[in-house]
């Protein structure tokens, strides 16, 4: 056994793992020191997301404001043709990224998540900058989520009446009291009402669009595939003629890109989900119906009732997180619809500020994760009794307080740039991801572990997976390519060169730092470790199966009808 495996005898004891179990079973084994495992009562985290919660937020981490609002600006530079191919074709390789995932994830869910991944089958120099990288992405978009939120409260209330930053207060107590006082119980709960909460809005708004383009509106006109033909399925964008058509074809790719990121952070409950190998297969299997569902539809249909030249989208382009900037209210107002504007700020706020509480939940793990791989200070690996990372959680609630920059106006300038910078670090981990997954494969595959051995196999095997990295790779490279563009008056923008392409080399430096510091290597595919530590999670699914056949072999009532009928949604 190598250093970096069990140092201790483990000795079953028998726990309860529906009574929020550690992740090893906090009284199901002596302490076992296993890198990327906790298994101490001093630094496990609790088992308390059951199937229905790991669902949701799988869910809600694929819905926010980049479907309802950043899809207007996309339209308004490419035309419908461009967003349906573009929000489809990103939505598949999300799927084979979030499929190569969940195959490593059902296989060993580790305390330390994508993290102790890259280091067990690649490279634990990848490990150490897919977890830093990550954590810089989310400590950056936590309080840009409350900044988006502040600013969504100023469509009622102005910031002459009320300072945005008592909103920014109000709104960070809120977040760390769900993350802190109510442990991860609470904490899956709570979003799960909230995932459940935006899945019924984007419902609504694909109904409304479908009634829109059949002809239901108060002005009755059915306009159909009417705006595929006149102005157009594909815009120009700073030009004219094909080339012009496909630069504003790949500028929505890059949008696309930006809407999707977060749909990963399922990965990160693998640790404090119950049976995480049914959960976690299960939530990345529904991931693909429900991008076909909730983007796909909603995108097409939204093509449909709004022509890409219209006015009222024009200024799109230059709102912040407001109603007013939603192709869904331009639609409205197109229809002769008033009061929906206001309904559909509201809907925003509700996501921004679920948003901004699975962002300080991420933010807080992924530090966890860091600390449990050891890659970060080891004081973040320690937990409460009820297994939440208090250390980790008031650092990164810390970090938060950057959203007060809201209060003065030259700032919300300079945090733009930040955001700039971290939403490399989303496309980044998304590449760390599909190049651990090649790695754990092609070991995998030297080790002989057939897919009949796996809890669940990723559909698009090898070569999907290479063909997911090589456009992921173009993306990255290509995201901020407009400030290399010269037409109507644009100039080049060094500051947003600088903060859109920064990540990579502060990435390449990590990687490459760590390595020298550490004199890493990367893992050979016959020496991956794919063994230790597992029998600690098949003894624990073992015990929550059998706990959970007596309970459901004990239910009555409102227990059964759930069992039998609702539970297999989830």
């Amino acid at each position: 056994m190598d250093s970096e495996g069990i140092h201790a005898r483990h000795v079953p004891r028998g726990s309860d793992p529906e009574k929020g179990g550690s992740v090893s079973g906090k009284d199901a084994y002596e302490h076992v020191d296993i890198r990327g495992m906790e298994t101490s009562p001093e630094t496990s985290l609790h088992r308390g997301l059951k199937a229905r919660h790991i669902t949701m937020i799988a869910i809600g981490g694929a819905l926010g404001t980049g479907l309802i609002i950043g899809t207007g600006k996309a339209l308004a530079q490419a035309g419908p043709g461009s967003l349906f191919i573009s929000y489809t074709f990103v939505g598949m390789l999300v799927f084979m990224i979030m499929a190569g995932l969940g195959e490593m994830a059902a296989w060993l869910p580790m305390s330390s998540g994508f993290t102790g991944y890259a280091t067990r089958y690649c490279h634990p120099s990848l490990g150490f900058a897919l977890g830093w990288t990550y954590w810089l992405k989310y400590i950056i978009v936590t309080p840009n989520q409350l900044t988006a939120a502040s600013l969504v409260l100023q469509y009622w209330v102005p910031r002459e009446k009320v300072n945005p930053g008592v909103w920014v207060a109000i709104l960070l107590v809120v977040i760390f009291c769900i993350n802190y006082l109510g442990g991860i119980k609470f904490f899956g709960e709570f979003e799960f009402w909230l995932s459940s909460f935006k899945v019924i809005v984007v419902v609504g708004i694909i109904l409304f669009s479908l009634i829109i383009a059949a002809g239901g509106g108060p002005n009755h006109d059915a306009p159909g595939f009417r705006y595929w033909s006149d102005p157009g399925a594909f815009a120009p964008l700073y030009g004219t003629g094909s080339l012009a058509k496909f630069v504003g074809f790949w500028s929505v790719m890059v949008n696309a890109t930006f809407a999707y990121l977060g749909t990963e952070l399922v990965g990160v409950t693998a640790a404090e989900a119950q049976n995480p190998r049914r959960s976690i297969p299960k939530a990345i299997k529904l991931t693909f119906f429900r991008i076909l569902f909730f983007y796909c539809l909603s995108v097409l249909l939204v093509g449909m009732i709004v022509p890409y030249n219209s006015k009222e989208l024009a200024f799109a382009n230059k709102k912040d997180a407001s109603a007013n900037a939603s192709p869904f209210v331009v639609a409205a107002v197109l229809a002769g619809i008033k009061v929906l504007p206001h309904i559909i700020n509201a809907c925003i706020l509700i996501f921004v500020f679920s948003a901004a509480n699975s962002d300080l939940y991420i933010a807080s793990r992924t530090l966890y994760g860091l600390a449990s791989d050891r890659s970060a200070p080891a004081i973040f690996r320690r937990t409460d009794r009820r297994g939440v990372p208090y250390p980790a959680l008031f650092v990164c609630t810390g970090f938060a307080c950057l959203a007060f920059m809201v209060v003065s106006d030259d700032s919300k300038k300079i945090f733009s740039y930040f955001v700039n910078l971290t939403t490399i670090f989303g496309i980044l981990s998304w590449i760390s991801l599909l190049v651990t997954y090649i790695h754990f494969l092609k070991a995998r595959r030297a080790q002989n572990i057939p897919n009949s051995a796996m809890p669940y196999v990723a559909p698009q095997g090898l070569i999907g997976t290479y063909i997911a990295l090589f456009f992921c790779c173009l993306i990255a490279l290509t995201k901020n390519f407009n400030v290399f563009v010269h037409h109507d008056g644009l100039t080049f923008d060094y500051k947003e060169f600088i903060t859109g392409y920064l990540g990579i080399p502060i990435y390449l430096i990590l990687i490459f730092g760590h390595m020298l510091a550490t004199k890493s290597r990367a893992v050979k595919a016959h020496e991956a470790d794919f063994y230790t530590g597992k029998e600690i999670i098949d003894n624990e699914e073992a015990s929550f199966l059998e706990h959970k056949a007596e309970k459901d072999a004990n239910a009555t009532g409102w227990a059964k009808f759930y069992n039998r009928y609702v539970s297999w949604l989830f």
